[in-house]
C-alpha cells in the first residue's frame, strides 16, 4: 500500500474552518456597475476555490475508502464482505470506491516521486488531475512543471503537453512529420490522433500510411491519412465479429485494397459495422423472442376464465410471439406507417 502524503492546501492552512472558506461573496449578477470582465473573474476565482476543494476532498475520500479497504483484507471474511457493507451504508458504489482510491494512489505516487509539492495539487482541476494522473511519465513530468511555475492547470493544458510529447517521441511517425511538428509547420493537434489510430493497426497497414504521409508530409496528408487509419481500424475490427465474413472463401485484405484502390474504404468499413451491428441485433432479438414466448405461455398455464383482461393482453401480444412477428414502424393510423414482418426460423424441434 502507498503511505499516504498529507497536505493541507491553501484553502485550510489558515488555520480556518474548511467550510467558512467556501462562504465567499459571489457578484451580483443584476448588478449594472460591475464590468463584464469583472463579473467573470470572481465568478472564475469562485469556481476554482470549489475545484479545488473538490479535488482535495475526493483525494481524501479516495485515502479512507483504501484504509477501510485494507483494513478488511487484513481482518475480515476475506471476501470483502465488510468493505462492501461500508460502502453500502454510505451509498457508494464499488466502482466509485475503486475511482476514489485510484485518485488517491495516483496523488500518493505523484508526491511520493517528488514530481508535485503539497502546495503544487491546488493549481489543479479535478479533472486535469485525474487526467495527469492516468498520462504516460512523461507526461506527468511535463504537467507538474507547469503547476510548480504556479501556473493554472486545466484538461486543456493536459490533453495539449500530452499531444505534444506524443507528436515528438512516437517512433510511429516518420522523421519527416516528426521535424515538421518540432518547428510548428504541422500543429500537434492534427499529428496526436494520427499516432493514435495508427497504434490500433497492425504492422503491414502502419507501414503502408507511414509510407504515404513520408512522401507528402504535409497538413493536409496527415489528415487524410488519418482519416484513413480510422475507417481502416473500423474496418479491421468490424470484420473480426461478423460471423457471414468468417470464411475461407472470402479475402478480407483483397476487399480491403480494392476498396482502398477505387476510394470507397469509408463505405465499406460503415458497411461492415453495420453486418456486426445486424448480427448482433438478430441474436439479441431471437433471445427476446424466445424468452418473451416462454413468459407468455406460464401466464396462460397461472390464467383462466377469471382472468379475461389478462387474457386479452396475451392475445394482444400474439404478433410478437408468433414465428411471424409483425411490428409498425410509426403510428399505425398514419399513412406513412410501414408494417414490418420478419419471420424467426430455427432448429428447434418445434419449428419454429
Amino acid at each position: 500500500m502507498t503511505a499516504a502524503h498529507p497536505f493541507t492546501a491553501d484553502l485550510t492552512q489558515r488555520g480556518l474552518d474548511p467550510s467558512s472558506d467556501l462562504e465567499f461573496q459571489l457578484p451580483d449578477p443584476e448588478d449594472e456597475g460591475i464590468s463584464e470582465p469583472e463579473f467573470r473573474h470572481q465568478i472564475e476565482t469562485a469556481w476554482q476555490v470549489c475545484d479545488r476543494f473538490d479535488l482535495q476532498t475526493d483525494i481524501w475520500r479516495g485515502r479512507i475508502l483504501r484504509a477501510v479497504r485494507d483494513r478488511e483484507k487484513r481482518g475480515g471474511d476475506g471476501r470483502g464482505t465488510g468493505f462492501l457493507n461500508w460502502l453500502k451504508e454510505r451509498e457508494i458504489t464499488k466502482s466509485q470506491a475503486y475511482s476514489l482510491i485510484e485518485l488517491a494512489d495516483s496523488a500518493d505516487t505523484l508526491l511520493q516521486e517528488g514530481l508535485l509539492e503539497t502546495k503544487d495539487v491546488n493549481q489543479f482541476s479535478k479533472r486535469a488531475f485525474v487526467e495527469t494522473a492516468q498520462s504516460a511519465p512523461e507526461v506527468q513530468h511535463l504537467v507538474s512543471d507547469v503547476a510548480r511555475r504556479g501556473d493554472r492547470v486545466t484538461r486543456r493544458e493536459v490533453k495539449q503537453l500530452a499531444d505534444e510529447w506524443m507528436a515528438m517521441s512516437s517512433e510511429l511517425l516518420p522523421q519527416e512529420v516528426r521535424e515538421k511538428t518540432a518547428n510548428n509547420t504541422i500543429p500537434t493537434r492534427y499529428v496526436a490522433p494520427l499516432v493514435r489510430e495508427l497504434e490500433k493497426l497492425p504492422d503491414p497497414h502502419q507501414q503502408t500510411l507511414q509510407t504515404e504521409v513520408a512522401l507528402t508530409p504535409d497538413l493536409d496528408t496527415v489528415k487524410q491519412v488519418t482519416s484513413e487509419a480510422r475507417y481502416l481500424a473500423k474496418y479491421l475490427d468490424s470484420a473480426t465479429h461478423v460471423q457471414a465474413l468468417n470464411t475461407d472463401a472470402l479475402d478480407l485484405e483483397m476487399a480491403l485494397e480494392e476498396a482502398l484502390r477505387v476510394g470507397c474504404l469509408n463505405a465499406t468499413a460503415d458497411m461492415v459495422k453495420q453486418a456486426a451491428q445486424l448480427e448482433q441485433a438478430a441474436a439479441k432479438l431471437y433471445t427476446a423472442w424466445k424468452r418473451l414466448n416462454q413468459l407468455t405461455e406460464r401466464v396462460f398455464v397461472d390464467s383462466g376464465a377469471s382472468t379475461p383482461h389478462l387474457r386479452s393482453l396475451l392475445d394482444h401480444l400474439g404478433p410478437l410471439t408468433s414465428s411471424l412477428i409483425e411490428v409498425s414502424l410509426g403510428e399505425p393510423e398514419s399513412p406513412l406507417a410501414q408494417l414490418i414482418r420478419l419471420k424467426i426460423l430455427s432448429g428447434d424441434s418445434d419449428g419454429s
